[in-house]
């Protein structure tokens, strides 16, 4: 029961201060139902901060409870995940369990999720510490810019004020952006590296080294001349005082830090790998899928790049639906690393209405925000978003059920016509009520064949 929607979760309180009761009530702003679930994780991100306040020898050995969410695709298990990961601020990787092969078959090497969320660490410490020195940087940037512009050397006009009073009036037209369509000539980096391939799981790129790496010194300082427009200057002089403000090595700490402290990964599909082995065929790689992520779940250190990572409190969150295998074909190692269980709820009339509507940015919120840009107020009446919910429920149950994914598919087919003719649209007062859902939906949804391709 979810909402799969893009935007940031707003500061509420310090997380460390907040409950579990709390968390829930964060989460119920973007997800709809499936309260067993985000108790869950509610619970595990507070074990988190219980852990840091312990003494540093009996943190060590208090283990995060891996969890395991049952339930069909479209009912929230991703969104509760990722949503858990943003108000945490925790480095989140979502991967497909079925995209890993085992150890000398042709795939990806488990390992590599790893390097994967440690990339996307980085890359989070990297944008809070350039945020850190925005103002900086674009003070220095403008400056450069400046000198580019008053080419007259600054030695000989120290003590001329109308150079001052120059440099002043540069500053204020650049701020104000009437000097960006000027040409300025710059010194720019040159940016090439060779393009290299390394095919295989156990390239030279999954061991955690990076060819950039190995081979940056040989173009180290190479910089050309170019001619640029006063405002592309400014953004890349800007970018190019934020490289050079940001240390680097303190980045990659804190975010190793970061990882082995709060990382979460959001093992999808795990079912798919359930099995056990026959001797043959696709169950050899299935098991040896376990054996090999076994011990990344189970704490290891992995090489990456940027240093060694220990996966021991990394909070592992698996998922899947379970239809054909179940939690208990999974070998027993595995299941043991994953202590939690919680079944998510399958989706009801009621439900569908309540996302079309509750959270934060729904999805009739986001079609009336999408559509009043071209000046045309969408009013969506009950009975509208009564019929909207029951055609996704029928459909569900007549063809394949992907539960609240398919409000997105019902929405789009309902506005088709508005959204198409949006410029041209009279009146400009659209209202959508059951009849209007009716006519966009009913010989599809009555014709089954057709609505297998439609919806």
């Amino acid at each position: 029961m979810v909402i799969y929607l893009s935007g940031e979760t707003e500061e509420e309180a310090r997380l460390d201060e907040m409950t579990p009761r709390q968390i829930v009530a964060e989460l119920d702003r973007h997800v709809v139902g499936q309260t067993a679930a985000k108790r869950a994780v509610a619970i595990a991100l507070r074990n988190r901060i219980r852990r840091q306040k312990l003494p540093p020898d009996l943190a060590a050995d208090v283990m995060p409870k891996n969890i395991i969410m049952i339930g069909s695709t479209g009912v929230g298990k991703t969104e509760i995940a990722r949503r858990l990961a943003r108000l945490s601020n925790s480095p989140f990787l979502k991967v497909e369990a079925s995209k890993f092969t085992e150890v000398g078959y042709v795939g990806r090497d488990v390992e590599s999720m790893i390097r994967d969320l440690t990339e996307i660490a980085v890359e989070m410490v990297r944008a809070e510490r350039a945020a850190e020195v925005a103002d900086r940087a674009r003070q220095n940037a403008e400056e450069r810019i400046l000198d580019l512009l008053l080419p007259q050397s600054k030695s000989a006009l120290e003590d001329d004020e109308n150079f001052s009073r120059t440099r002043e009036k540069l500053r204020e037209q650049l701020r104000a952006g009437r000097l960006n369509a000027r040409l300025v000539e710059l010194d720019v980096q040159d940016k090439f590296f060779p393009m290299i391939e390394v095919a295989g799981p156990q390239g030279i790129e999954e061991m955690g080294i990076n060819m950039k790496d190995l081979l940056g010194n040989l173009f180290q300082g190479r910089t050309k001349r170019r001619k640029m427009r006063v405002d592309e200057a400014l953004e890349y002089l800007i970018q190019e005082e934020e490289e050079r403000l940001i240390d680097m090595d303190s980045v990659a700490r804190a975010a190793l830090e970061r990882v082995e402290t709060s990382g979460i990964i959001f093992l999808d599909e795990i079912d798919k790998i359930a099995g056990r082995e026959s001797g043959h065929g696709p169950d050899v790689s299935r098991e040896g899928v376990q054996r090999d992520l076994l011990p990344i779940i189970e704490g290891t250190t992995v090489n990456t790049r940027y240093g060694m990572v220990r996966t021991d409190h990394i909070l592992f969150i698996a998922a899947g639906a379970f239809h054909v295998s179940k939690p208990s074909d999974l070998i027993p190692e595995l299941q043991g690393r994953f202590p939690i269980r919680v079944e998510l709820d399958a989706l009801t009339v009621e439900d569908f209405k309540r996302i079309l509507t509750e959270p934060k940015n729904s999805l009739v919120k986001q079609y009336k925000a999408l559509l009043e840009t071209e000046g045309i107020t969408i009013e969506f009446t009950d009975d509208a978003i009564q019929t909207i919910a029951e055609y996704a429920d029928r459909v569900n149950r007549q063809t394949e059920n992907i539960g609240a994914r398919r409000l997105h598919t019902i929405m789009e087919k309902v506005l088709d016509e508005i959204s198409f003719n949006a410029p041209d649209v009279e009146p400009k007062h659209q209202v959508i009520d059951a009849a209007y859902v009716h006519r966009a939906l009913a010989d599809i949804v009555k014709d089954q064949d057709l609505s297998r391709y439609i919806l």
